[in-house]
C-alpha cells in the first residue's frame, strides 16, 4: 500500500520458525516487482543466511518462466554446491523452447468443459493444465469455456454447445448435474463434435449410449440410482475379485490392454499402458456385448478382461473415454497422448466448420 517493500514480516517468520528450532537455510521471497541488492543484503544480514542463499520470486506473465528466473539467480548451483552435489549442469533448452512456443501462440480452439464444480476455480486444474499442454504441442491456445451441468436442459443444450470445437465432460461424484452431462454427451456424439470423457465421463457415455442407441429404458448407474431396471454402470464384487483396491475404491496406477487399430492405441502407440484411477463403480459386464453389438467399441480392458478402461465409437471424428485420470500424468513438456488426440481432433474440427 506505500508502494514499498518491506522486510519484517519475513523477518518475523524467520523469528517464528528459530523458535521452533529451525533455522532457514535458504530464502525464496515473494515479490510483484524487482528487489534490489540493498534489501537483499538486509534480508540476509537479519534472518542469518548467506546473501548468495536469498531468491526473489518476481511475478510473472506466463507460469513457467519463475524455473527460469530461480536458475538465473542461481538457485540450483547453490543447492548443489550446498548438498556437495558435484558434476551438475542445468540444461534449461528444452524449458527454455516450452516458454517460447508460449509466447509464439497462434489460433485458437474452444473447448466446452461440462462439470458441475465450474463455479471453483482450482476444481478442474489438472485438466486445464492437461489441455493447455496439448494445445502447446501445436502451437495454439486452448481458451476453456465452463459449462454447469445443472443448466442444461433439452430446450437449451444446442444453444450452450453451439461454438464448441470440442466438449469435455470431466469425473465427479453424486447425482447434481448428471442430466446435463448425458445431455451434453448425446450432443457430441449425434453432432460429431470430438467428445472426451474422463472417470463419471465415461460412465455417462456407456449410459448415454445404452439409453438413446440400446434403448434400454432407465439405464443408469447404481451409484445415481439404487433400483435402476439396467444398471449399465454398477459396483460389482466379482469384477474386482482379485485386484486390490484401497477400501471399495480402485485408487492409484493400474495396467490397460488397447485395442490395436482403436483410437486409443493410436494415442498412446502402445498396447499396454498405465493409468492412475480414483473410482467405485465400473461398467457391468452383463451389458457389455449389448454395447459392442450396438456399435461401442471397449477399446480398453484391464489386461485380465474384466475391467472396462476405455471405449469409444468407430465412426466419431473423435469419441473417447477413459475410466482413468489420464490428465495426472500430463506435463508440460510431455502433453499426455489422449490430450494430444482430443486436441488434434478440436483442431480439425474448428477448421472444416
Amino acid at each position: 500500500a506505500a508502494s514499498e517493500l518491506k522486510t519484517k514480516p519475513t523477518q518475523h517468520s524467520v523469528k517464528e520458525l528459530r523458535s521452533l528450532g529451525i533455522q532457514p537455510d535458504m530464502l525464496v521471497l515473494r515479490s510483484e516487482v524487482d528487489v534490489n541488492d540493498e534489501l537483499k543484503e538486509k534480508v540476509a544480514l537479519f534472518c542469518d543466511v548467506n546473501k548468495s542463499a536469498v531468491v526473489i520470486s518476481k511475478d510473472v506473465k506466463i507460469l513457467y518462466e519463475v524455473a527460469n528466473n530461480l536458475h538465473n539467480q542461481g538457485m540450483d548451483e547453490y543447492i548443489c554446491n550446498y548438498f556437495s552435489i558435484q558434476n551438475t549442469v542445468s540444461d534449461m533448452t528444452e524449458w527454455d523452447n516450452l516458454i517460447k512456443t508460449i509466447k509464439k501462440l497462434s489460433g485458437d480452439v474452444n473447448i466446452k468443459l461440462v462439470g458441475k464444480y465450474v463455479q471453483l476455480q482450482d476444481a478442474y486444474l489438472s485438466i486445464n493444465e492437461a489441455l493447455r499442454h496439448a494445445g502447446y504441442k501445436y502451437g495454439k491456445k486452448v481458451n476453456i469455456q465452463y459449462i454447469l451441468a445443472d443448466d442444461i436442459t433439452k430446450d437449451n443444450v444446442n444453444e450452450l454447445l453451439d461454438g464448441a470445437d470440442g466438449i469435455l465432460v470431466p469425473g465427479g461424484f453424486g447425482p447434481r448435474g448428471v442430466e446435463g452431462k448425458i445431455l451434453a454427451i448425446q450432443y457430441a456424439r449425434c453432432n460429431k463434435v470430438p467428445f472426451f470423457g474422463i472417470c463419471l465421463g465415461m460412465q455417462l457415455a456407456a449410459i448415454e449410449f445404452a439409453q438413446d442407441v440400446l434403448k434400454l429404458e432407465n439405464a443408469n448407474s447404481t451409484e445415481l440410482c439404487e433400483d435402476t431396471a439396467n444398471p449399465i454402470v454398477d459396483y460389482l464384487p466379482n469384477q474386482y475379485r482379485g485386484i486390490g483396491i484401497g477400501g471399495t475404491l480402485r485408487l492409484g496406477a493400474y495396467d490397460c490392454k488397447l485395442k490395436v487399430g482403436s483410437k486409443a492405441y493410436e494415442a498412446y502407440q502402445n498396447e499396454l499402458i498405465s493409468e492412475r484411477h480414483r473410482h467405485r463403480y465400473e461398467v457391468n459386464n452383463a451389458y457389455r456385448d449389448q454395447l459392442i453389438d450396438a456399435g461401442l467399441r471397449i477399446s480398453g480392458l484391464s489386461p485380465d478382461g474384466r475391467l472396462t478402461e476405455m471405449i469409444e465409437i468407430p465412426d466419431h471424428p473423435w469419441f473417447v473415454a477413459s475410466q482413468a485420470h489420464p490428465e495426472f500424468k500430463s506435463r508440460p513438456t510431455k502433453p499426455h497422448p489422449l490430450f494430444v488426440g482430443f486436441v488434434k481432433a478440436a483442431l480439425t474440427y474448428e477448421e472444416e466448420h
